[in-house]
């Protein structure tokens, strides 16, 4: 009886990982508002060309390097995080089948995802950096400074990944 009971409750649990998956969705669902995001900004890109100014034109350049990069990030989240904690995606024959899905672990999940938001806070500190007039000294100094500590956590990542890798796994 005890073993019945502890059988049911471990499929119980173990089918807990479908809860991810709405999850996973919204994040899919993230990337198509950022698509229109990029769209609607790169239409008034081109609205605005002959009266904007290289500054401004550079900001809003970077603004959509930062969109993709944004959304490339999620994409990798999404597809490694599904298929870490949900269930394998069943694409490996098809012919446009990232390189490195299905070899994405957390740890280098973990590694992607700060290496991303470090390339996205630096793009914003670009930003700031161009249009430094409009900020005041401690609006500057916490932009560096939150932007100092990705760069830290970045750093305390790749060496604590580093150490995992040297250790004997069991």
């Amino acid at each position: 009886m005890k073993e019945k009971i502890e059988t049911h409750f471990e499929k119980l649990i173990f089918s807990g990982r479908w809860l991810l998956a709405p999850l996973f969705f919204g994040l899919f669902v993230a990337v198509l508002l950022l698509l229109v995001k990029f769209f609607k900004l790169l239409g008034v890109m081109v609205v605005n060309t002959l009266n904007a100014t290289n500054g401004q034109m550079l900001i809003n350049i970077l603004t959509l390097v930062d969109t993709a990069l944004l959304a490339g990030l999620l994409l990798i989240i999404i597809f490694s995080g599904y298929e870490t904690f949900v269930s394998k995606l069943n694409v490996e024959q098809h012919e446009d089948r990232p390189l490195w899905m299905g070899k994405i672990g957390f740890s280098g999940l973990k590694i992607k995802l700060i290496s991303a938001i470090v390339a996205i806070s630096t793009i914003e500190l670009f930003k700031v950096f161009l249009d430094w007039r409009n900020f005041t000294e401690e609006q500057l100094f916490w932009k560096v400074a939150i932007h100092m500590t990705f760069v830290a956590s970045s750093i305390l990542f790749s060496i604590t990944d580093y150490i995992n890798s040297k250790t004997q796994h069991h």
